[in-house]
C-alpha cells in the first residue's frame, strides 16, 4: 500500500512540474526589447517600455548588441521584440526568419526613410552667415566624388580621400564597401569603418563645426540629420539586378518593421496586438530625436516628451483602458 502511495505521490508531483513548465513556457511577465545601437529604436523601445509597463503592468528589459546579434536573440526567443528591424539592411536574415516561422513582422514602424552618403550642404552651396564658401557646387552624386579626393582628405594618406561609413558591424558597411569598389571609388579614397554610430557622429560634429568637407554614411530619420544642414547624394536609380550584382545604385526601399519572436502571440497576445498598431512616420521619429538632440535629453525622456505631444497618436495604439492609465502615468 505505501508502494502504491508513493508512485502516486511521485506521479502528482511530476504532473504538476509539468504543468507549472508548460504554464511558464505559455505566459511570460517580462517583455525584452532589442537595442541595436542607435538612438531612434531606443526612443521607440522608450515608448513602449511605458505603455508595457504603465498599461500593462509588464516588467520590462533591453537587450544590448550588435543588429545581427541582437536579431539571432529574436529568432532564438531570448528577446520578444524588435522595434526597428530595418528588413533590407538585414538582407537574408531577415527573409529566412520569416520563412522559417521564427519571428513574425506585425507592423511597419515607417517606411519613409533614407540612407546613403552625406557631405554637409555649406560643401555645395556654401554658407554665408558662417563665411563658408561653396568648394563642390557640381558634386551631386555618389559617382561625383571621384573629382574630389582632395577635398575629402584622409589625414593618415594625404594621396587619398576618406569616406567614413557605417558601423563595421552592421551589414550595411559591407554594402557600402562593395558599392565604393563598384564605382572605382576605392582607387581615390580610403574606407573607413568605425566601430560605432557615435564615432560617426563624433567625427561629423567635429567637422561641422570648423566648417570642413566631410563625407560620409547616414541615415534618417535621426538627430544628426534633423540637426545639422546635410545634403544625400544622389545615386543610380535603384535597380534589383544592379544591387544584387555589386550594390550599385540607390538603397533598396528598406521599410522598417515591428518584429516579434513566434511565441510571443501565446505567451502576451495583447502585447502583440498593441504593436500590430504600432506605427509612426520619419518625421515623427525625427522630431523626437530633435527634441533629445536639442535638449540633451535620454531616450526615456524623450518617450515621455513625445508621447504627451502625440497623445492623439498612441492612445491610437491601445484599449482606452490602457490609454487612461499611461495617461496617469505621463
Amino acid at each position: 500500500m505505501r508502494k502504491i502511495m508513493l508512485f502516486f505521490s511521485i506521479f502528482t508531483l511530476l504532473l504538476l512540474t509539468a504543468c507549472g513548465n508548460s504554464a511558464s513556457k505559455d505566459s511570460i511577465d517580462e517583455i525584452k526589447l532589442a537595442d541595436a545601437g542607435w538612438d531612434s529604436i531606443r526612443v521607440h523601445n522608450s515608448i513602449a517600455q511605458i505603455i508595457l509597463e504603465e498599461g500593462y503592468g509588464y516588467k520590462t528589459d533591453v537587450v544590448n548588441g550588435t543588429s545581427t546579434a541582437t536579431f539571432q536573440a529574436l529568432q532564438q526567443g531570448d528577446i520578444n521584440v524588435y522595434t526597428e528591424v530595418w528588413s533590407d539592411n538585414l538582407g537574408e536574415a531577415y527573409t529566412n526568419a520569416i520563412d522559417s516561422g521564427d519571428i513574425e513582422t506585425i507592423s511597419t514602424n515607417f517606411d519613409d526613410n533614407s540612407q546613403g552618403l552625406y557631405v554637409p550642404t555649406y560643401v555645395i552651396k556654401g554658407d554665408p552667415e558662417r563665411g563658408i564658401e561653396a568648394v563642390a557646387p557640381d558634386l551631386k552624386t555618389v559617382r561625383d566624388l571621384a573629382k574630389y579626393p582632395e577635398l575629402f582628405q584622409d589625414p593618415e594618406n594625404k594621396k587619398m580621400g576618406r569616406i567614413i561609413g557605417a558601423p563595421s558591424s552592421w551589414l550595411v558597411s559591407k554594402h557600402l564597401s562593395e558599392k565604393i569598389a563598384a564605382y572605382g571609388l576605392d582607387e581615390k579614397f580610403t574606407y573607413l569603418a568605425p566601430g560605432s554610430d557615435s564615432a560617426i557622429v563624433a567625427d561629423l560634429a567635429s567637422a561641422y563645426k570648423k566648417g570642413e568637407p566631410w563625407v560620409g554614411y547616414y541615415w534618417s530619420p535621426t538627430w544628426v540629420t534633423a540637426t545639422y544642414d546635410l545634403t544625400l547624394l544622389e545615386d543610380d536609380p535603384f535597380d534589383q539586378a544592379a544591387w544584387d550584382k555589386d550594390k550599385s545604385g540607390e538603397f533598396p526601399p528598406n521599410d522598417v518593421f515591428v518584429s516579434v519572436h513566434k511565441d510571443l502571440k501565446t505567451q502576451a497576445p495583447e502585447v502583440v496586438e498593441f504593436f500590430s498598431h504600432y506605427e509612426t512616420s520619419s518625421a515623427l521619429t525625427e522630431e523626437a530625436l530633435k527634441y533629445m538632440g536639442e535638449n540633451d535629453a535620454n531616450p526615456h525622456d524623450t518617450a515621455k516628451w513625445f508621447m504627451k505631444e502625440h497623445e492623439d497618436i498612441w492612445t491610437q495604439w491601445v484599449p482606452e483602458d490602457v490609454a487612461k492609465k499611461v495617461k496617469a502615468a505621463l
